[in-house]
C-alpha cells in the first residue's frame, strides 16, 4: 500500500485526534500522534510518541525524521474542567515552539490551528469577517496565536490554516463534557441533574465531530492555507430538545416540564464558506452523536 503523506497530530488521543487519525489512516496517510500521556484506546497503525511540546529539540528530531506535510495542533489545554487555571502562558509557549521548529526546519509544512468559536463577540449568527474578543486567558491565547500566524505569513510566508470550530461531539468525547453527562443521567435516571440542565436552557451550534474532522481531512488533502474558516453545523440546537429526544427514545422517564431561563447568549456559525471551498456535505448531526453515545 502506497503511503501518501505523513501528518503530525498533537492531542492525538483526544476526541478530534482519534477521529482525524482514523480518517487519515483509512485514506493511506502516515499518522504520527504526539501525546503528553498514553491511554488504553489507541488507533491502529498510528505511531504515538510521548512528548513535551515545549521541547524544541524533541519536536525538531521528529520533524526531521518524519518529514510531515502537515502539523495539526489539537494539543492545547482548554478550560473545560479548570476554570480558574491560567491557560495563556503554557499554551502560548508550546504553540509558538511548534511554529518556531517548523519555520527553522521545513517551511513547506502546513500548520493547522483548530481555533475556537469562543473568540467571537457574541451575536446570533457569525461569519469569518466578524470581530474577535478576548474574554479569558484561553481566548487570549487563541487570538494572539492567530495574530502571530498572520504576522509570520507576511514576514516569512508561513503556511497555516486557522479553523474556527464550534461545539462538536462524538462517542470519543470526554465523559465530563455536557452531552456525555446527559447520556449518563438518562441512563441512570438522574432526573435531578437533568432538571438542573434543562432549566438553564442551553442553546448553541453543535455538530457531529466526525463531520468536523472530515472537513479537516479535506483541507489536508487539498493542501489549503486559509486565514479564517468556520467549521460548524450552521444550525441552532437546543440542549433541551436533545434531552427530550433521549428521554423519549431511550428511557421510561417522564418528559421534563419545568420553567426555563430565557437564553439569548449563544452564537451560530455560518458555514457557507466551508461548504463552498471544501465541497463539504454534512451527513451526521448531533443527534447521531448522542445515539452513538447511548449505544456504547
Amino acid at each position: 500500500m502506497n503511503i501518501k503523506k505523513t501528518i503530525l497530530v498533537t492531542g492525538a488521543l483526544g476526541q478530534d485526534g482519534k477521529i482525524l487519525s482514523k480518517i487519515l489512516i483509512k485514506n493511506r496517510y502516515k499518522v504520527i500522534g504526539l501525546v503528553n500521556k498514553f491511554t488504553k484506546y489507541r488507533i491502529k497503525k498510528v505511531i504515538y510518541h510521548k512528548i513535551n511540546l515545549k521541547s524544541y529539540n524533541a519536536l525538531k528530531k521528529i520533524i526531521l525524521k518524519e518529514k510531515p506535510s502537515h502539523f495539526v495542533h489539537f494539543g492545547s489545554k482548554n478550560p473545560s474542567f479548570k476554570q480558574n487555571y491560567d491557560f495563556y502562558k503554557e499554551n502560548l509557549i508550546s504553540t509558538k515552539n511548534i511554529i518556531k521548529v517548523i519555520t527553522e526546519t521545513d517551511k513547506n509544512i502546513i500548520f493547522i490551528f483548530p481555533n475556537t468559536s469562543q473568540i467571537f463577540i457574541k451575536k446570533k449568527l457569525v461569519n469569518e469577517n466578524d470581530k474577535f474578543r478576548i474574554s479569558n486567558s484561553y481566548t487570549k491565547f487563541r487570538i494572539n496565536v492567530y495574530k502571530y500566524l498572520i504576522n509570520l505569513k507576511k514576514i516569512e510566508k508561513f503556511k497555516f490554516c486557522n479553523l474556527i470550530i464550534f461545539n462538536h461531539d462524538s462517542k470519543f468525547r470526554d465523559k465530563r463534557f455536557l452531552l456525555p453527562r446527559l447520556v449518563k443521567h438518562v441512563n441512570t435516571g438522574n432526573t435531578k441533574l437533568l432538571n438542573e440542565i434543562y432549566k438553564e436552557n442551553i442553546i448553541g451550534d453543535f455538530s457531529h465531530a466526525d463531520e468536523i474532522c472530515k472537513a479537516i481531512y479535506i483541507i489536508i488533502k487539498k493542501k489549503l492555507c486559509l486565514d479564517r474558516l468556520i467549521l460548524s453545523s450552521g444550525k441552532k440546537v437546543k440542549i433541551n430538545d436533545i434531552i427530550d429526544y433521549l428521554i423519549e427514545k431511550y428511557s421510561n422517564l417522564k418528559k421534563i416540564k419545568i420553567f426555563t431561563k430565557k437564553n439569548n447568549n449563544f452564537i451560530i456559525g455560518n458555514n457557507n464558506k466551508a461548504k463552498k471551498i471544501l465541497n463539504w456535505r454534512i451527513k451526521k448531526n448531533i443527534y447521531n452523536a448522542v445515539d452513538d453515545m447511548m449505544n456504547l
